[in-house]
């Protein structure tokens, strides 16, 4: 019998090309000024996507500001008893009514920081190499991105009721932005707050306790002018006030300090991810 043919020899790992080896190879990590971007963008499209499965909460929070123009500000416009330079109390109420919504659905962010502390999952995106920074600016952006659907929800109900507001394309870009700012701001002095306080509850009142002193204490109801004089400078310490300065500006054409606005509004945001992220190993232990 002859031999059987002889298999032939198997290629081995020594010999690969170059090349050949490379292809074996996992992709490198993202590093450095690639890192930050990513993961930001990874995490806010996780908050985004509870957002896509469960609208109920847009519906539930388009309520109370379709009130405060419907009740609060047509029987104001009657009145007359607030100067608003010449524009109806209605067209006045309604950019700080935009800034009220975004402000009321960013504050109680930390609650939801909270709830991921407990079922354990905070504690699995601190193990990774996603840089803390990066988990609170995906929550304040998602926070801002939730806060202009919710700003375009108010925009709707005040053009039904006959409100002149903007309609061009790079101010309406404008008020998108500043909308987003001012909720990452509210939504890391909400995670910050939730990294003293630690609990749910503590939380809740102390997020009550704020955000009707915040939205009083602004110029979103009244002009700082017809403030008391220490109300006036607690008004011209509350970012909310800028805010709504610069909606005005944008959605009116009213006369604003949109420089100053953005200005303040970019520190405030910066300060509060700053703050928000040294506590948030406090928050996971």
């Amino acid at each position: 019998m002859s031999e059987a043919p002889a298999a032939p020899p198997g290629a081995s790992a020594d010999h690969a090309r170059p090349q050949d080896v490379g292809l074996l190879l996992p992709p490198r990590p993202r590093s450095g000024p690639r890192l930050l971007p990513a993961r930001v963008a990874a995490l806010c499209a996780v908050e985004l996507q509870k957002l896509r499965h469960d609208r109920t909460e847009l519906y539930t929070r388009a309520v109370q500001p379709a009130l405060w123009l419907l009740i609060f500000g047509q029987t104001f416009t009657r009145i007359k008893a607030i100067p608003t330079g010449g524009i109806p109390y209605i067209d006045y109420l309604a950019p700080g009514i935009i800034a009220q919504s975004a402000m009321f659905v960013a504050i109680f962010y930390g609650i939801q920081i909270i709830w991921e502390r407990d079922a354990g999952v905070l504690n699995k995106l601190l193990v990774t190499p996603t840089p803390r920074a990066a988990l609170i600016i995906g929550k304040a952006f998602a926070a801002g991105v939730k806060s202009v659907v919710q700003a375009v929800v108010v925009v709707v109900i005040a053009a039904l009721l006959g409100v002149a507001l903007t309609r061009n394309p790079l101010e309406l870009l404008g008020v998108a932005v500043v909308v987003v700012l001012g909720s990452a701001f509210f939504s890391c002095l909400s995670m910050t707050i939730a990294g003293i306080v630690l609990s749910r509850d503590r939380l809740m009142g102390f997020g009550q306790a704020i955000t009707m002193p915040l939205f009083f204490a602004s110029n979103a109801l009244y002009p700082v002018a017809v403030m008391p004089g220490w109300l006036q400078a607690v008004s011209k310490a509350n970012p909310l006030s800028y805010e709504v300065d610069a909606l005005r500006g944008l959605l009116l054409g009213t006369p604003a300090h949109l420089a100053l606005d953005l200005g303040v509004l970019v520190v405030a945001a910066a300060l509060g991810v700053a703050a928000a992220s040294s506590l948030l190993g406090r928050l996971a232990r």
